[in-house]
This record gives structure tokens, C-alpha cells and sequence, in this order.
């Protein structure tokens, strides 16, 4: 009976662990670089579209008390020329 010894190599950390441990953390810190750099810049569009439509909601609120002022300068017009033809014809 010959017994067979199988060699076996020294326990620890290898080269080849190491390598892929790091491939592993600079993949992974890649990503998370990309995530923070997306997201910051949604965060800042966000902000600027936010900014714009409340700019735009201002002028469309700005826009109606114009044209209800329009519409009350016409009709006061309106008002004081059918007065003026009337004083007119009664002359």
C-alpha cells in the first residue's frame, strides 16, 4: 500500500487573490463613481427645471391679471365711447 502524498501549497493570500480582490474594488468604485456623478447631475437639472417651471407658472399668472386688466380697459372704453356718442346725439 503506497500512500500517495499530495503536495499541497503554502495557505495564505496568493498574488492571483490579491489581483482579482482589486479588480473587484476598482470595478465596484468605477460604478459608484458613475452613480454619484448621475445622480448629482440629475439633482442639479432637476433643480434648474424646477427653477424654470416656477418662473414660467410666475408669467402665465402674470399673463391672466394682464389680459383681465386688458379686458377691463377695453370694456371701460367701450363704456366711455358709447357715453361720448350718446352726450354727442343729445347736443
Amino acid at each position: 500500500m503506497a500512500a500517495t502524498k499530495k503536495k499541497r501549497g503554502p495557505n495564505g493570500i496568493t498574488f492571483g487573490m490579491i489581483s482579482v480582490i482589486l479588480m473587484i474594488t476598482v470595478i465596484v468604485l468605477i460604478l459608484t463613481l458613475i452613480k454619484v456623478y448621475l445622480s448629482n447631475q440629475i439633482y442639479y437639472e432637476s433643480k434648474k427645471v424646477n427653477k424654470i417651471q416656477r418662473e414660467v407658472n410666475a408669467l402665465r399668472a402674470q399673463n391672466k391679471r394682464l389680459k383681465e386688466q386688458v379686458e377691463a380697459l377695453r370694456f371701460k372704453q367701450n363704456v366711455l365711447d358709447s357715453i361720448a356718442v350718446e352726450s354727442e346725439v343729445d347736443e
